[in-house]
């Protein structure tokens, strides 16, 4: 086809880049659903775990699958002692999201899976991925504030297990419920960044740590994964509710972006979303850090009255992030917990890649310059 009848569509928005049964929006009508099943009732009745398994294999373990799937990902959690010291020579000021994208390239060495077209496989590196990445997280956070890493606790559930290596303590049953539902809620959204980097590399017949690794690279993004982050830093800012609108106004005014509000695929606001305010509310019942939450609604409160018409609503980013604070999740964990969700998704989607794997080979249009001479090095200017 002739450069000049090409049409791009910048981001590739729109435009389908696979067939998928994993996951499904409606922008319009604010609707995320698993396999089917709309997100708010998993977040409600189902596990992190049962929700990985069914977004991972198509469909609700059985009682004897579950307990086998659950028993092999508790069990596999411990890091090996040279990854742990691998760790323990990387840059303290590094971010976290480079200690987990490193750590899980590094581990394609020590667990071999280069016969992705093994069926076995594929489900020891599935578990292994699955199990490992919250002790990575975990490890990191400590090792880089000079804490020695936590040994996983067996006897824990995976949301328990990850905040007891994060802390040194057991979590009650709200926060425990709390992370477990920030799981379910970050495990997949169709074909965003790092799920389309992770089918490309997939494509390929890379080996699941390095196609993970790239997700995790691309999830690391400020435009993709650290939003969450950013809409701390911005209530930290604009410090009180009575600030919230001339804030909010101002940013409008100088058009800035507001952070966490906004989304290429709703039109309304995030499913996601609205879960996690109302888990908020449970948080901070009788929480200090309530004012948090107060100025997060007055902010919502006059970007709904500004921005309502345009269909510029919060995303999952608005709250998860003040979700985790009131946890007392450190800030720059954010972004590696978000993948620690979302590693079921990048897995979901390997695994369905490879069942009709076609290299992704996209066109582009050149607009470059023909026929140029080649001018010796004494005679450039």
């Amino acid at each position: 086809m002739d450069e000049r009848e090409m049409e791009v569509v910048p981001g590739l928005a729109g435009i389908p880049a696979a067939e998928s049964a994993i996951s499904f929006i409606d922008g319009e009508k604010g609707i995320l659903e698993y396999r089917g099943i709309p997100v708010e009732v998993l977040a409600e009745k189902s596990s992190f775990l049962e929700t990985s398994y069914l977004l991972i294999f198509g469909k609700f373990p059985t009682a004897e699958e579950f307990g086998k799937f659950k028993n092999d990902i508790t069990f596999h959690s411990r890091l090996k002692l040279k990854i742990l010291r691998m760790m323990e020579y990387l840059p303290e000021n590094g971010h976290p999201m480079e200690y987990l994208q490193s750590i899980t390239s590094a581990m394609g060495m020590y667990y071999p899976a280069r016969d992705v077209l093994d069926e076995e496989v594929r489900y020891w590196s599935i578990i292994r991925l699955i199990s490992k990445l919250p002790t990575i997280v975990a490890s990191s956070h400590r090792l880089r504030h000079g804490d020695a890493p936590i040994q996983p606790n067996n006897d824990l559930s995976f949301a328990a297990n990850f905040y007891y290596m994060l802390f040194e303590k057991m979590p009650d049953p709200l926060t425990e419920k709390i992370l477990d539902v920030i799981f379910i809620l970050h495990a997949d959204h169709t074909m965003n960044a790092s799920t389309f980097s992770a089918r490309v590399v997939g494509s390929t017949l890379a080996d699941p740590y390095t196609i993970i690794s790239s997700a995790i690279g691309t999830l690391s993004g400020p435009l993709h994964g650290g939003a969450n982050e950013e809409v701390i830093h911005m209530i930290e800012e604009i410090g009180s509710k009575e600030k919230a609108r001339p804030y909010i106004e101002q940013k409008l005014e100088k058009k800035d972006k507001i952070m966490g509000v906004g989304h290429r695929i709703y039109k309304t606001k995030d499913p996601r979303s609205t879960i996690l305010q109302s888990v908020a509310h449970q948080l901070f019942k009788d929480s200090k850090k309530v004012k948090i939450l107060e100025i997060a609604e007055e902010v919502e409160k006059v970007v709904h009255e500004k921005l309502s018409h345009k269909k510029i609503f919060p995303n999952v980013d608005f709250y998860s992030g003040i979700v985790f604070q009131g946890l007392g999740i450190p800030t720059e964990l954010f972004t590696p917990i978000f993948a620690m969700g979302r590693v079921t998704g990048w897995l979901a989607h390997w695994l369905e890649q490879l069942k009709t794997n076609r290299i992704y080979r996209p066109d582009q249009k050149y607009i470059g310059h023909h026929n140029q001479p080649y001018i010796p090095i004494e005679e450039r200017k």
